[in-house]
């Protein structure tokens, strides 16, 4: 079986160094709680140091990001039927992808290469370790049905051998703005509505 394509055990288990701080609930509880003034300040240190010629990259970085992200929520009924449309069809964890390539979008504004590295490198060990504790929750509600699943999708590279492919263009308005898609998305478009200004237009 694929390394990618098996479930993890519950995160906490044996872990050890980088993975054990990004599963260490006190950071974790404060992350959360910070992670609106964090945002904010993020959004105004870029827009004060966005090189211009960067602008239009970042912004379909990040437009493709938000559109695998927008999809994931309309394809999503959380903890409730398990998804297997839409992006899922392809990946086991789109939603991931789609926020990678959000902020990497906005990172790339500065035009510091170094910077994009070390974000990746930190997403890594969020990513990865965030999907483990998911895992160990989705195989306590979905059982075998997200076993095979797993078999069947790998968790972060896309396949596309044996894709139920009238599945892939799936997207639900409901499901959409049950998980607030719509303010997601609004978010993303007056975040680059702000940098545009501070670009060009000061």
């Amino acid at each position: 079986m694929n390394k990618d394509n098996t479930t993890s055990q519950p995160a906490g288990e044996n872990l050890s160094g980088v993975h054990r701080l990004f599963n260490n609930p006190t950071m974790r509880q404060g992350l959360l709680l910070l992670r609106f003034p964090l945002a904010l300040a993020v959004i105004i240190l870029l827009a004060l140091r966005i090189k211009p010629e960067f602008f239009w990259p970042a912004l379909i970085v990040t437009a493709v990001g938000e559109f695998i992200q927008v999809w994931c929520f309309s394809a999503l009924k959380k903890k409730k039927i398990l998804a297997v449309r839409g992006p899922y069809v392809l990946v086991r964890n789109p939603m991931y992808l789609g926020r990678y390539l959000i902020i990497l979008g906005g990172l790339l504004l500065l035009g510091n290469v170094w910077v994009m590295v070390a974000y990746t490198v930190l997403y890594y060990f969020y990513m990865v370790n965030r999907v483990r504790r998911e895992e160990a929750v989705l195989i306590k509600i979905f059982g075998d049905s997200y076993e095979d699943y797993c078999r069947r999708v790998n968790r972060f590279l896309p396949t596309f051998r044996g894709v139920d492919w009238k599945s892939l263009p799936y997207f639900r308005r409901e499901l959409f703005l049950r998980n607030n898609a719509h303010w997601n998305l609004l978010g993303t478009i007056l975040c680059y509505a702000f940098f545009y200004y501070m670009t060009f237009c000061r």
